[in-house]
């Protein structure tokens, strides 16, 4: 297939093209000519307002449901939505019955996404059945072609199990994941423990409850050596701890939720359910020290940490909703609400090197892999913005700007 992107801005701070208008001449996956004024035929010719290009966007933390949860969202609606969304690369966590914590579990999900012009990686559940017991087959999985390990929202409970997975990984290179809440600490919490939950009369999860856990789990990466990632801390002092362990040499990677980014927990008097999420939305001081962590390195990525939720899991008495909120088409707009374009592409473009996913660049002769947006129009995002089969976002009715436009990789092109 041939197609020709016109008049499209590069935003690429290594490519010998950034920041100029050219046209891109694609021919069977491959980016054959790039310049301006191109007159290649074409079988479908691209050309949208205010077009930008840059590399393939990446999300390490995206929810599906299937297999187990399809009425949440299918992996073939989900994909698409990513693509739509700008997404060229997902890793899809194994929250999903039965959980995927095995060698033909990771081998189902791939082939199911076979041939999708958005690329799937597997997380493997860390654990047998993500409960926290034993260590899954984590080096078979590995093999199948997941990338990483971690129960989904479900911190390592026992040390000793942590312990032993960060030894082990070391012997093939895996990356461990670990959830950093302790929920001896959180107990039954629902919402961040400040004023606003004892005003609202909803149970608190103290800022304790993560530092404790990331505190523990640093303790036990300086003992066993290996690669930690901490996915969606949120507070103040989080950022702290993970600064001073990369000081110390630890081999630590961590994230941050896009909405955790944006949202404090002013947002929880509106009782809406959309914003009940894990970890729980913090305060503007955290979000300050978040937003500083990501400018000055300590955070490594960030993540839409997309996760639909059916309507009878959302619609019910907030103390009884389901924690989540789905991400992906929000997350551009999100981010361009806080940051600049180019910061705003570096962050979704961010992580690939942690998760060992290789990276195409924007010169002839490479694999496509692009990602295609406008940064104009600032707009309340509604329920028309939503590809996902569920509805729960947390940013309906709030301003964001920017849109993407769609994908194009190797296996095909999507756009919105």
């Amino acid at each position: 297939m041939k197609l020709l992107i016109k008049s499209a801005t590069i935003v690429d701070k290594e490519s010998d093209f950034n920041t100029k208008k050219v046209d891109i001449f694609v021919q069977d996956g491959i980016i054959k000519k790039i310049g301006t004024s191109l007159k290649e035929k074409a079988d479908k010719e691209i050309a949208k307002e205010n077009l930008h290009v840059s590399r393939g966007w990446f999300d390490s933390s995206v929810s599906f449901g299937e297999p187990g949860f399809e009425e949440r969202e299918t992996i073939a609606n989900g994909l698409d939505t990513a693509g739509k969304s700008g997404f060229t690369t997902v890793c899809v966590n194994p929250n999903t019955s039965p959980v995927i914590d095995n060698n033909s579990a990771v081998n189902s999900m791939i082939s199911k996404a076979a041939n999708h012009p958005v690329k799937l990686l597997p997380t493997g559940a860390l654990t047998v059945k993500a409960e926290g017991l034993d260590l899954a087959e984590i080096y078979d999985m590995k093999q199948a072609g997941a990338t990483s390990f971690g129960d989904y929202k479900s911190a390592v409970r026992n040390p000793n199990l942590l312990k032993i997975a960060l030894q082990y990984a070391q012997n093939f290179d895996a990356l461990v994941q670990s959830f950093p809440q302790e929920n001896k600490i959180a107990g039954s919490g629902q919402v961040n423990e400040h004023h606003n939950s004892t005003a609202l009369g909803l149970k608190g999860i103290p800022n304790l409850a993560e530092e404790l856990q990331i505190a523990r789990d640093l303790y036990i990466l300086e003992y066993t050596g290996g690669k930690l990632h901490i996915p969606t801390i949120s507070t103040e002092k989080s950022v702290k701890l993970i600064k001073d362990a990369k000081k110390k040499g630890l081999d630590v990677t961590c994230s941050v939720a896009i909405h955790n980014l944006i949202f404090t927990d002013e947002l929880l008097k509106e009782f809406d359910t959309s914003s009940k999420v894990l970890p729980p939305l913090r305060t503007s001081k955290d979000i300050k020290a978040l937003i500083k962590g990501i400018k000055d390195g300590t955070i490594d990525m960030v993540t839409s940490d997309h996760q639909p939720i059916d309507i009878e899991h959302k619609k019910v008495e907030f103390e009884n909703a389901s924690y989540g909120t789905i991400g992906l088409e929000s997350a551009f707009g999100a981010l361009m609400n806080i940051f600049s374009t180019e910061e705003t592409i570096a962050l979704l473009t961010s992580g690939k090197n942690r998760f060992k996913i290789s990276d195409s660049e924007i010169k002839e002769g490479e694999k496509v892999n692009l990602s295609l947006f406008t940064t104009h129009d600032l707009y309340n995002f509604s329920e028309e913005n939503i590809f996902s089969t569920s509805r729960n976002s947390i940013f309906l009715g709030h301003k964001i700007k920017g849109k993407a436009y769609g994908v194009i990789t190797e296996n095909g092109l999507i756009t919105y």
